[in-house]
């Protein structure tokens, strides 16, 4: 979504991938075997998978892969949106509570078209230029009241930027699905660079329901990568994420450092709230 990773990388060098890149790097993720529970929507309550298990950090928090959690909401069913998408959709700042009071989270909104993601890894393109659709909604949670003048969802200083999230609808669940993997495709590229350059760790998915998922991966300074890939048992800070329900999908960017635990949360709650 901004032009620098998330926090405690700086700004890296803009290196645009190709579609061909991210589909060989999609086909090369490996399957990891961890599986915990998601946080389900307020009021209902969430009962593990059959054989599941809650992975520790080393299992799951970092690596080239994929990683699924899944959820069975009891109490209350759990459907992909089908309305309009509305500011009422996207991440309130007490998602971030307790790792940052909400009260410190500033807010900025706008409708529109405009950059997304990480352009210092997928390039510096709009939302249109990616899928060809119309506007979407920007939020911008920052813990600062200067913004960029170019766009009041981007905070003037990166280390003000808690998050930023883009979302839109779709004229069908089957396209916002489409939309949410060639956005994911986009990032997996992310997962393999140069030891010393920042990557992204392996993929966690969330789902609420077969319609209602979302997929994250977490941000590894380039101090850690020695291999060319995120670092085994080492907690991200913050991350990345492509979120889909129903006709409704987006991208969030966590800038804030938060660690495996804390980012299930964020990207549980908005992925609810989505």
């Amino acid at each position: 979504m901004s032009g620098a990773p998330a926090a405690g990388g700086g700004r890296a060098v803009v290196r645009v991938r190709s579609a061909v890149a991210a589909l060989v790097a999609a086909a090369a993720l490996g399957l990891a075997t961890g599986r915990f529970v998601l946080p389900p929507p307020p009021g209902a309550s969430a009962a593990a998978t059959p054989g599941g298990s809650v992975p520790t950090p080393a299992s799951s928090a970092s690596g080239t892969g994929t990683s699924t959690a899944s959820a069975s909401p009891t109490g209350a069913v759990v459907t992909g949106s089908t309305g309009p998408l509305t500011t009422a959709n996207l991440l309130a700042p007490a998602a971030f509570g307790p790792d940052i009071g909400p009260g410190r989270i500033h807010v900025a909104d706008r409708y529109g078209d405009g950059s997304y993601a990480n352009a210092a890894c997928t390039g510096e393109k709009s939302l249109s230029q990616t899928l060809g659709g119309r506007g979407a909604h920007f939020r911008g949670l920052m813990t600062g009241s200067r913004t960029s003048s170019g766009d009041p969802t981007l905070a003037d200083a990166v280390a003000d930027q808690v998050a930023r999230e883009v979302a839109a609808e779709a004229q069908s669940p089957s396209l916002a699905q489409n939309y949410a993997e060639r956005l994911l495709l986009e990032e997996v590229p992310c997962q393999e660079d140069t030891p010393g350059h920042w990557v992204y760790g392996r993929t966690t998915t969330l789902q609420l329901a077969p319609d209602v998922t979302a997929s994250w991966m977490g941000y590894y300074q380039g101090s850690l990568n020695t291999t060319g890939r995120a670092p085994e048992g080492k907690e991200p800070c913050g991350g990345i994420a492509v979120l889909r329900s129903g006709t409704h999908y987006g991208v969030l960017e966590v800038s804030a450092c938060l660690g495996t635990a804390a980012m299930n949360r964020v990207v549980g709650t908005a992925l609810s709230q989505l």
